[in-house]
């Protein structure tokens, strides 16, 4: 497999005066034309500019801002809203190790980026890039892909939010697997680094394929990251088995009627009463209108024959999620997923470092725009709803979804994590931001990647500091938390 800068050709094209009879026309990029003066800079050089402002070396920084919350107050707000109920498993898994409470706490780690250094560059944001928050996942084919598959919190912002994120995670789950303190440096080092050296590469790409670039049998040898070859293999062999069908098989029974229905298994899955199932039911009509129609048809030979409540992730967990179990004519089951989308977490913090925040019109619709944005291939079901006046994004439950755990990864295989999702993020990235800016600002050598990294460590040990504080609490009885759920 050889490496992927050998195989795309890098064209040399002359840039030209507007032609008068053709228009300007809105949405296209305009030619450019080296002897007029009026053209703005190339992006590459507006990038490299960024520098004089922001200084490459001046990320390492975290300055807290005044009035940050404490650990238990943070959990308490992110809480508001969520079902009662299920709060106390949302604390409790997040009490479970730093990393967990990193996953659990995107909005508290907003607020303290908010007095970090930000160029200005935007890029659609997952918003929640921690290394957990990458899988494997299938296509309309049944085949596998790799890439970001989580976007509760997407919106348009700082790209060097999502990277700091994901450069922390790594340095968090890496202290969990074992790893010692440098392997942990390492491994956000490793992951800055490949966003840098892929956002060059899609800078010097044609824009069609830096689009689709890095396909996933190029994406081992592209970063270096063979040590995961097995890890992965086993990953994959587990996600072509987790599909609709087994979880039905093992989730649902018949009922009197002749169709299936759900079995309870509390906490994680439960019945819901018939009302609350009709309403979900019914929100699925107007799901059809945000679906791509030619995926209409598909939907149309499958007939809804149960609606079920289930818990979800870490930091999702108190959000209200169904399960929707459609048969088709042989009673073959597809499973969706109807989960509430609640605002981005991100977006309170936005303003304070320039970026405005768009009015929403749909939270769902701002979840499903935000993926298909930064994803090369999506759930062809993707869609939102609306249920008993709440929005939710609509998705197949199971869809072949395998992930790997980087908190259980051997000490050698961390970096290589590491790099593997600094290179996907990149991508991900470059589908909203011009990956010629980014690059130019990232530049040829490893000063961004010293100063994330010593980011990355220092908010790491925040993170631990504030677990701690967490799981002090819940002994103390200051907030319930139900463990080991």
């Amino acid at each position: 497999m050889g490496e992927i800068e050998a195989t795309v050709p890098v064209p040399v094209q002359r840039a030209v005066r507007d032609d008068p009879r053709i228009p300007v026309v809105p949405g296209f990029a305009r030619r450019t034309d080296p002897e007029d003066r009026t053209t703005p800079q190339p992006p590459r050089e507006v990038g490299k500019a960024l520098r004089e402002r922001v200084p490459r070396s001046s990320h390492q920084a975290l300055d807290l801002p005044a009035g940050r919350p404490d650990a238990v107050r943070a959990v308490e707000e992110s809480n508001r809203g969520r079902v009662p109920g299920l709060t106390p498993i949302r604390v409790g898994r997040m009490a479970a190790s730093p990393f967990a409470f990193l996953r659990g706490s995107a909005g508290l780690m907003a607020h303290d980026l908010v007095g970090t250094p930000v160029t200005g560059v935007g890029a659609q944001l997952c918003g929640d890039a921690h290394a957990a928050n990458f899988g494997l996942y299938g296509d309309a084919r049944g085949n596998l892909v790799i890439d970001l598959n989580d976007f509760d919190e997407t919106v348009t912002g700082p790209w060097e939010w999502d990277l700091k994120r994901l450069a922390t995670s790594l340095v968090l789950a890496g202290r969990e697997a074992g790893a010692d303190e440098e392997t942990c440096r390492r491994a956000a080092y490793d992951t800055v680094g490949a966003y840098r050296r892929t956002m060059r590469l899609l800078a010097k790409m044609p824009a069609l394929d830096a689009w689709n670039a890095i396909a996933d049998e190029e994406l081992v040898s592209h970063t270096d990251a063979r040590d995961l070859l097995g890890t992965l293999e086993r990953v994959s062999a587990k996600a072509r088995n987790n599909t609709s069908a087994r979880f039905a098989a093992r989730s649902t029974e018949d009922s009197e009627d002749g169709g299936r229905r759900f079995v309870d298994a509390p906490p994680v899955l439960r019945r819901v009463p018939d009302a609350e199932a009709a309403a979900v039911a019914a929100g699925l009509g107007a799901y059809l209108g945000t679906v791509s129609e030619d995926r209409v048809p598909l939907l149309a030979r499958y007939a809804i024959h149960d609606v079920a409540f289930r818990v979800v992730g870490t930091g999702s967990v108190g959000t209200r999620s169904y399960v929707v179990l459609l048969l088709d004519h042989r009673g073959e089951p597809l499973v969706l997923q109807v989960k509430e989308a609640r605002p981005s977490v991100l977006a309170p913090h936005l303003p304070a470092v320039g970026f405005d925040v768009p009015e929403v019109v749909h939270e769902g619709r701002r979840v499903v725009l935000g993926q298909k944005r930064m994803q090369v291939v999506s759930d062809i079901l993707l869609g939102w709803a609306t249920v008993d006046g709440r929005p939710y994004q609509v998705r197949q439950f199971r869809n072949r979804k395998g992930s790997v755990d980087p908190a259980a990864l051997a000490a050698d295989q961390v970096d290589d994590y590491g790099r593997m999702t600094g290179a996907l993020l990149a991508r991900a990235h470059a589908h909203s931001a011009d990956p010629r800016l980014i690059a130019g600002y990232c530049g040829k050598n490893e000063e961004l990647d010293e100063a994330l990294a010593a980011f990355a460590v220092t908010y790491a040990d925040r993170t631990e500091a504030d677990h701690a504080e967490l799981v002090q609490a819940i002994g103390a009885g200051r907030i319930a938390a139900e463990l080991g759920v």
